[in-house]
């Protein structure tokens, strides 16, 4: 039987696969757009917005994982005082209870954005890739971080074993 901890990080793995291969595709594209214009004159007149997407599909992808793993960049200017207090375990849930809770007025303006792209048929300019679809890939993945902060903020005050294997 798998266990939660490993449950969630095959869970993890396609969303990683996804970026690591819209990763891949941005670097093929921009050496692709470089050697046609450099050598033929005649880059890829898609390539910017290509770049948005995969730029996009590569940030948002993995947002949950990092969330989750508590990956994200920090400054640690306070840590000593939290460490001698004892109130590092009551700082990283709050924290993350917080940011959990901020993310649903994004995710749910990005909804709206998105829905406004559906109704009046935004297409992308070169490729005619409707917007809606890029759109709401950025809603679904900023409400399943939501999701996933506000959840390993609960871990942290209830159940902090579940993330000893982070450090």
């Amino acid at each position: 039987m798998l266990s939660l901890s490993n449950l969630f990080r095959a869970a993890a793995m396609l969303p990683v696969f996804v970026a690591a291969c819209s990763l891949f595709f941005l670097m093929v594209l921009t050496f692709c757009d470089v050697i046609l214009r450099s050598v033929f004159n005649a880059p890829i007149e898609a390539a910017t917005e290509l770049t948005r997407m995969s730029m996009a599909i590569t940030v948002f992808a993995v947002m949950p994982v990092v969330s989750g793993a508590g990956k994200h960049i920090y400054v640690d200017l306070l840590d000593g005082f939290f460490y001698r207090l004892r109130l590092n375990r009551v700082r990283d849930a709050l924290i993350c209870l917080g940011c959990g809770a901020m993310l649903w007025w994004p995710a749910s303006r990005v909804v709206v954005l998105a829905e406004r792209a559906r109704s009046y048929g935004d297409m992308t300019e070169y490729l005619s890739i409707p917007v809606f679809y890029m759109t709401w890939f950025i809603a679904i993945m900023t409400y399943a971080t939501m999701v996933v902060l506000i959840l390993r903020g609960l871990a942290i005050i209830f159940a902090p074993q579940f993330l000893e294997s982070e450090k």
